[in-house]
């Protein structure tokens, strides 16, 4: 079993910055990636970004250039970075992992953007 618990999100106004976290708890040696989905009201839930245990990158074409993942081994811990925020990138972002061959979710958190 992993836990994730996200932290960050809120509100700013566009162009603007933002960041999340998400640590992971449990059996955590047993992570292959983490990663943020997020989910806009009336949407699917959609890739943002991952970050595989060796620091490989994967970026959804919309946040190229304005998102960054991040990770911290040590702490088991992923980070978003988002700058140049728009107000399409309002949405519910849930911290993602996959482990032991299971998909493990955080709880969400706001990200809204005002124009």
């Amino acid at each position: 079993q992993v836990q994730l618990v996200e932290s960050g999100g809120g509100l700013v106004q566009a162009g603007g910055s933002l960041g999340l976290s998400c640590a992971a708890s449990g059996s955590i040696s047993s992570i292959m990636y983490m990663g943020w989905y997020r989910q806009a009201p009336g949407k699917q839930r959609e890739l943002v970004a991952i970050i595989t245990t060796d620091g490989t990158t994967n970026y959804a074409d919309s946040v190229k250039g304005r998102f960054t993942i991040s990770r911290d081994n040590a702490k088991n811990t992923v980070y978003l970075q988002m700058r140049s925020l728009k107000s399409e990138d309002t949405a519910v972002y849930y911290c993602n992992t996959l482990a032991s061959m299971r998909n493990y979710w955080g709880q969400g958190t706001q990200v809204t953007v005002s124009s």
